[in-house]
């Protein structure tokens, strides 16, 4: 082979090999904006049982059963014509789990080009205003917005969560410090039990009820929040692991459940639709308990990629 057919040989190699990438550039973007898309209009079916199974408990013709038949008739809008459920699109919270040699800087551009396009297109609404001015003109691009958490694993796959946390949940989210001596609450799981019903009641249905509660006992004050977001990327139906927490979950729901709170507020059998608590290592001097609650607009998704970035696998 000449010198020229070998270098021609080369070129074409090359621009081949660009095209590919060019072209897992392209499937990446077009998943996310897809993800964003379905976490934003469509509920996922673990959450939907739930609310539906909390429907038919409700007492005909009361308010908590009129509010779950909106919030019913809600999601079903909302995927009939794919537009957010809630008009609070939330704060955008990105999980990503990936193999060694990631490139979270190239994820993080590709990421944002995403988020655009979908508050450019409706999916979100701009919801990320600037602390200082007050402005709402980033279209949902700034600092910390949206937020994004790498994970490193031992896989070769790619799982990217998104979750959509809407404000009137995160304002009703609580961290107390241990002990709490305005409930006698002490550093042990009956403290914790205590402190988390204290939350719920004074929630009282603002954080748009039903909702579910993401618990960190444990780690410091920021480590703690993080961990309590990510207890919500739970399955509803999962089991905690750990005996004395499983039991724990069970029983907050079940007590939150007979306050009479309900959905929205309005009086019921339905505050909580689930709880879901995990454990840091903390220091002797400290023990919180991180608390995130989540309104029944469950907004959370997630995509398992294949090597070129198409989607596999819908996670939930």
């Amino acid at each position: 082979m000449t010198r020229k057919k070998k270098a021609a040989k080369k070129k074409v190699v090359k621009k081949k090999a660009a095209t590919k990438k060019k072209s897992a550039d392209q499937n990446l973007s077009e998943s996310l904006l897809e993800l964003i898309r379905t976490t934003s209009t469509v509920l996922p079916d673990d959450i939907q049982r739930v609310i539906l199974k909390a429907l038919k408990k409700e007492e005909k013709k009361s308010s908590a059963e009129y509010a779950l038949q909106i919030i019913k008739a809600n999601i079903e809008l909302a995927k009939k014509k794919s537009q957010p459920i809630c008009q609070d699109t939330g704060t955008i919270l990105f999980f990503v789990s990936h193999p060694v040699g990631f490139d979270q800087g190239k994820f993080t551009k590709t990421c944002h080009k995403a988020v655009l396009a979908a508050t450019k297109i409706g999916y979100l609404r701009q919801n990320s205003v600037d602390s200082l001015t007050g402005k709402n003109d980033s279209m949902n691009i700034g600092p910390g917005h949206p937020s994004i958490h790498f994970h490193e694993h031992k896989k070769k796959s790619i799982e990217i969560r998104l979750m959509l946390k809407g404000g009137g949940c995160e304002n009703v989210g609580a961290q107390y410090a241990m002990p709490y001596t305005g409930l006698n609450a002490g550093r042990d799981l009956d403290g914790v039990r205590k402190v988390i019903l204290d939350a719920i009641v004074k929630a009282q249905g603002k954080g748009c009820g039903p909702g579910v509660l993401g618990i960190c006992i444990g780690g410091d004050r920021g480590s703690g929040f993080i961990e309590s977001k990510e207890q919500l990327l739970r399955p509803l139906d999962d089991k905690n692991p750990e005996p004395s927490l499983k039991k724990l979950e069970r029983d907050i729901t079940e007590t939150a459940n007979k306050l009479g709170i309900g959905p929205m507020g309005f009086g019921g059998t339905t505050t909580l639709l689930g709880c879901k608590i995990g454990v840091l290592n903390r220091l002797p001097a400290s023990y919180f308990v991180s608390i995130s609650y989540m309104c029944w607009a469950y907004r959370r998704q997630g995509v398992l990629l294949k090597s070129n970035s198409t989607v596999s696998k819908w996670l939930y």
